[in-house]
């Protein structure tokens, strides 16, 4: 019986020492801190203005944004600045695009012929620069361009501006850049087009429509004065140049950064100053790299505690 007793004492002792000890407290996980948002970035987009030959400092300008480091997320262009533009939207590459300016000859782009003259609306088809177009991009359509797109063409019968972002890249850019006089008209989707300056030279409206939130325009507008003046070319070249330039003033007001090349004295159709245009556009957007820079250190600052 003493046994059995101090038996159950025992049992009783490691029961009663069971309920009394401590439940063990789970381990508790290490807290780990989120990594910090980065930043909000702005959408850049690069609006290139009409100007014909002149558009070869559109070239300088993309390879001077390139080397700064400057992203552009979306190109819109008017004339000459949407073939420069869907070159360049075509692979984003600077070099590829100035190789293929260098190659750009007259004879690339106006095929005149004396039936056009005749019996036409233009002086040359423009087959032949929708060709060019076909041949140097290695994308057919606007929507599947590495970098967005738009070119800017006028409805001929209407007066309204038409906005080309989708569809045949070659088609819009003839259609963009179709001279009133120079190349005959365009047909796009049941529309007789010609080119985008004689109603927005600088489409700045037309990037923001598409949400761009910092507009970094390229101006490459003529000096409109100009004496020697011969022949019918030369009439409607001239009034084409003062008729862009007019539209050209307010739109080009709204860009958050203006561009502007010193290439106002070189003719639209004067092909043989393109390494000076070009060089031009390098030198200007340089002097406007700090600018653009600022406007996004100002756009980040704005727009940080809203993400």
């Amino acid at each position: 019986m003493r046994v059995t007793a101090i038996c159950l004492l025992a049992i009783l002792s490691v029961l009663t020492a069971c309920r009394s000890a401590p439940a063990p407290v789970p381990a508790q996980p290490p807290v780990v801190s989120e990594p910090p948002k980065p930043p909000p970035q702005p959408r850049i987009a690069l609006v290139l203005g009409g100007g014909a030959a002149r558009g070869f400092a559109h070239v300088g300008v993309i390879r001077a944004l390139e080397q700064e480091k400057i992203p552009i997320d979306l190109v819109v262009g008017t004339s000459v600045g949407s073939l420069i533009g869907a070159l360049y939207a075509a692979e984003g590459d600077s070099f590829e695009l100035e190789w293929a300016a260098f190659q750009l000859q007259k004879d690339d782009l106006f095929d005149y012929g004396v039936m056009t003259v005749v019996m036409g609306m233009g002086l040359a088809k423009g087959e032949r620069l929708e060709q060019f177009v076909r041949n140097r991009s290695k994308v057919a359509n606007i929507e599947d361009l590495k970098i967005p797109f738009a070119a800017v063409a006028t409805d001929l019968n209407w007066g309204a501006k038409v906005v080309l972002d989708r569809g045949p890249v070659a088609r819009a850019v003839r259609a963009s850049s179709a001279i009133p006089g120079v190349f005959q008209p365009v047909q796009v989707d049941g529309k007789l087009l010609i080119d985008g300056g004689v109603v927005d030279n600088i489409p700045v409206s037309v990037a923001r429509a598409k949400g761009a939130d910092i507009v970094v325009a390229v101006d490459i507008g003529e000096n409109v004065g100009r004496t020697n003046i011969t022949n019918l070319v030369d009439v409607t070249l001239q009034a084409t140049s003062i008729m862009f330039t007019l539209n050209a003033e307010h739109a080009k007001k709204d860009a958050d950064v203006l561009i502007a090349p010193r290439v106002g004295d070189v003719t639209m159709l004067d092909f043989s100053q393109k390494k000076r245009c070009m060089q031009a556009g390098i030198e200007a957007a340089r002097v406007a790299a700090p600018k653009i820079r600022a406007a996004v250190e100002r756009w980040i600052a704005l727009h940080a505690g809203r993400s």
